[in-house]
């Protein structure tokens, strides 16, 4: 099978729905990628230009939609006592140019021993938990994207902890 179009998740008749592919998120940003359905077809994924996938977009085939299925994986889930506690460990998280995924007051990211000693001496807690990642494009968008058109400013400031204007 080939699918040279990709329709977002929420847009497209589940009905349409033939098959299902379980991608990880180092797998999941791709302009060329061939993947195996759950029930063991071959998909050539062929489109013009790169795209993330996201859980739930679907693969258009001939015959119907193959469903994207993000694959779990080793996350830190990170919480805190306070709004204000999550705010600060967020900036760390954030100057650090960690791609992230927000989940009511918790944000998740990549398994990382040094990011979760980081954060537990900002005071917040580490769960290890198995599950889907798909985190907030933004940042780290493809080059082209919208997203990276948005995000395309100059930065004027160093990356370290002490921001201190002179």
């Amino acid at each position: 099978m080939k699918s040279i179009s990709v329709v977002p998740a929420g847009t497209w008749d589940a009905a349409r729905e033939v098959d299902q592919v379980l991608v990880d998120f180092d797998r999941r940003h791709r302009r060329r990628i061939l993947l195996t359905t759950e029930k063991g077809d071959a998909v050539l994924l062929d489109l013009p230009h790169a795209v993330r996938l996201r859980h739930g977009d679907g693969l258009v085939v001939a015959g119907g939609v193959v469903r994207v299925v993000a694959r779990p994986e080793k996350l830190a889930e990170i919480h805190g006592h306070d709004p204000g506690e999550m705010v600060r460990i967020a900036w760390h998280l954030g100057n650090r140019h960690l791609p992230v995924q927000l989940v009511g007051a918790r944000i998740r990211i990549r398994h990382d021993h040094v990011i979760e000693e980081m954060v537990a001496l900002l005071g917040g807690h580490v769960d290890i938990i198995e599950a889907p990642f798909d985190p907030e494009a933004g940042a780290y968008a493809a080059p082209g994207t919208a997203q990276a058109a948005a995000h395309s400013h100059h930065h004027d400031h160093d990356h370290d902890d002490d921001h201190h204007h002179h």
